[in-house]
Order: C-alpha cells, then structure tokens, then sequence
C-alpha cells in the first residue's frame, strides 16, 4: 500500500520482531481494524543482539502479513517519533502482555508524546493465551532444542531452526 490518502488514520507498530511471534500477528491483525493502514516498522535495537538481520526480518514480517490488506511493513532506524511523523501516523500501537510491560511503555509513551503530541499512543492487550510470548524467550528455546511451534507460525519456526543449524 503506497500513498496516503487524506483523512486517512495510519498507525506505527514498531519492534524488532526477532522473530515475529503469534502474539505479535494477533496485535497486528486486531491493530488493523482500528487503522486504514498499520505501518510496521522493523528496527534495530542496540540493546538487543538480534538473531536475524533487518533484511530477513522484514522479508519475514512481508510473508507472515502478506495475507493482510492495510499493513505496510518497513524498516527504520531513528527516533520512532521521527519515524511515525514520516509515515504521516496518528498513533503508535504497542502490545501489552503484563505488568512489567506496562511500566516500560507508559515511560516510553510519556517520552514520546514531550517529543511529539500530536501522534497518541495506543495499547492493545495481548490475547490472554499468547501473553507469555516473548521473542527473546522463543529463541532460548530454540537454542536448547525445545519446540516453538506453541508461539510462531510453522515458516517462522522453520527460519528459526535453519538460523540455528
């Protein structure tokens, strides 16, 4: 999807998805009906040493959202308000799964509305049976031999293991 049309509501999800997870899709299919159009922006984070690059990580988020209309996957690396301003965004989603996450967000969202407070910030909870994915988590797993099958889609756990062997 290309172009903004005018009076068009866009939203940012942005993340590293190293990998993508099924918590993830379900924020990004839910996130896409509140929106005309989510941006997911794929981005490095210097406090995380991701197991994919930013490449294969956008060519992954591409295949798994391929079946969704409105979603627009990109990579940045900047500041995510410059980054949502450049996309024309009125929000940024971000997905909860628990308290702790919560505590981080709302300082990260305080953060970003002093830079920008035009553009909100917008919470949806994860689904209760996929709250206790988390990427980081996946991927131990993984490196132990232990299934990921309950929190990624077959294509993802296949990249995982060809990342690992």
């Amino acid at each position: 999807m290309s172009g903004n049309a005018p009076g068009s509501r866009i939203a940012v999800y942005p993340g590293t998805f190293d990998p993508i997870t099924l918590g993830h899709m379900d924020i990004i299919r839910r996130g896409t009906h509140l929106v005309d159009k989510l941006v997911i922006g794929v981005t490095t984070n210097p406090s995380k040493s991701p197991m994919f690059s930013v490449d294969e990580r956008l060519a992954m988020v591409r295949r798994e959202v391929a079946d969704i209309a409105n979603v627009e996957v990109v990579s940045f690396d900047s500041l995510l308000m410059d980054f949502a301003k450049s996309q024309g965004a009125i929000a940024i989603l971000r997905g909860l799964r628990a308290v702790a996450d919560f505590e981080y967000e709302y300082q990260m969202a305080g953060m970003n509305q002093k830079l920008n407070d035009q553009i909100e910030t917008v919470f949806l909870m994860a689904d209760v049976s996929l709250q206790p994915i988390a990427s980081n988590l996946v991927k131990e797993i993984a490196r132990y031999g232990g299934p990921i099958d309950k929190f990624v889609t077959p294509s993802v756990a296949a990249d995982v293991a060809a990342k690992l062997s």
